[in-house]
């Protein structure tokens, strides 16, 4: 069984999700975003075992610096985007001002890399690189629930204009690796509403 709770963070709308154990006592993080109040409040007394990162962009990583020290958990991210956390110009927060100031916080403690399994808060977590709207995107495999980042969204996909990002390679990340799981498997992704493989292989008017 596994708890999910999403919450929808800064002016992006950037879902963070917190995963629980089966005792609810331990839990971890993927992605959590800026102005991350209502994650904090919710998290007061939980233990969080780790943050973990679909990629880092500044509005999946807002709320890293806050809830790590506050937590003191470790923070799992892909090398590829190893500088991004300490440099907002890479992060992308120097290039919006209009909507952050610059977002920085200390390298990740841990690499995540195709095929990592991660035992964390009861589960376990498959990793999967999945680049294409950032060099060093990953989804999050647990059981039949998929963490899909800025790859794939409902009925649309992550954009490939910003730096690092390559359309060839989102696509591949797409249909050669997201579409080969189960039908039912249920997609949340980093932006918008929650989703199925099999509804997105259907439905969606960039990859169906």
């Amino acid at each position: 069984m596994l708890n999910v709770e999403s919450f929808s963070l800064g002016p992006l709308q950037t879902n963070a999700y917190l995963i629980y154990g089966e005792d609810k006592q331990k839990a971890i993080i993927i992605d959590p975003g800026m102005n991350p109040g209502a994650l904090i409040k919710r998290i007061k007394d939980v233990e969080i075992e780790a943050i973990l990162l679909t990629h880092a962009h500044f509005d999946h990583i807002g709320g890293v610096d806050e809830i790590r020290k506050l937590k003191g958990c470790p923070v799992y991210l892909h090398p590829s985007e190893a500088e991004w956390l300490t440099n907002p110009k890479l992060n992308g927060s120097l290039l919006w001002p209009n909507v952050t100031g610059p977002i920085a916080t200390a390298e990740a403690e841990y690499d995540l890399a195709q095929g990592q399994k991660l035992k964390l808060a009861g589960h376990e977590f498959r990793v999967f690189h999945t680049p294409g709207h950032s060099p060093g995107g990953v989804s999050f495999l647990c059981g039949e629930h998929l963490f899909s980042g800025d790859c794939l969204f409902k009925m649309s996909i992550g954009r490939t204009d910003l730096p690092g990002g390559r359309e060839a390679d989102l696509y591949n990340s797409i249909r050669g690796t997201l579409f080969q799981f189960p039908e039912g498997t249920r997609v949340y992704p980093g932006h918008g509403p929650a989703t199925t493989i099999g509804f997105e292989k259907q439905n969606n008017p960039y990859v169906s």
